[in-house]
């Protein structure tokens, strides 16, 4: 393998997170990279954050909520726990790519994940804005 930016090479076999210049955020394995910076990622698949909130499967409040006010309850602590894993969908969508390479132009961040935290984290009750493209 060609050398490429410092610290790659460590970093091959590991989860990584990729942040590209489009805002997304791509989660997989690093296979291996070339000297432009493509890189190789196996059993990846995409992040993509959202502030929203969405009615599911749910009987238990009669008509239709907001997204406006369910968020607003939310950040209240007004809704329990219980009624966010029954009724409200999927905070972090994670997008299955499998093997999939990105082109060393198209990256902005590279970063190692610490899969103990990752493990830890509930990602159906994150919300975020989506990141913005990178304007060069």
């Amino acid at each position: 393998m060609a050398s490429a930016g410092p610290g790659l090479e460590s970093l091959v076999d590991q989860i990584i997170s990729v942040i590209t210049n489009d805002g997304r955020n791509i989660v997989g394995t690093l296979r291996g990279f070339d000297q432009a910076t493509n890189i190789i990622l196996d059993e990846s698949h995409e992040r993509v954050y959202s502030t929203r909130y969405v009615l599911v499967n749910c009987d238990l409040l009669p008509g239709l909520l907001s997204n406006a006010l369910i968020g607003s309850l939310v950040q209240n602590s007004a809704i329990s726990n219980k009624f966010l894993s029954w009724c409200l969908k999927e905070g972090v969508q994670q997008l299955v790519l499998g093997l999939y390479i990105i082109r060393g132009d198209n990256i902005s961040v590279v970063g190692e994940v610490d899969e103990e935290l990752d493990a830890r984290l509930d990602l159906s009750n994150l919300r975020a804005h989506p990141l913005k493209p990178v304007i060069h």
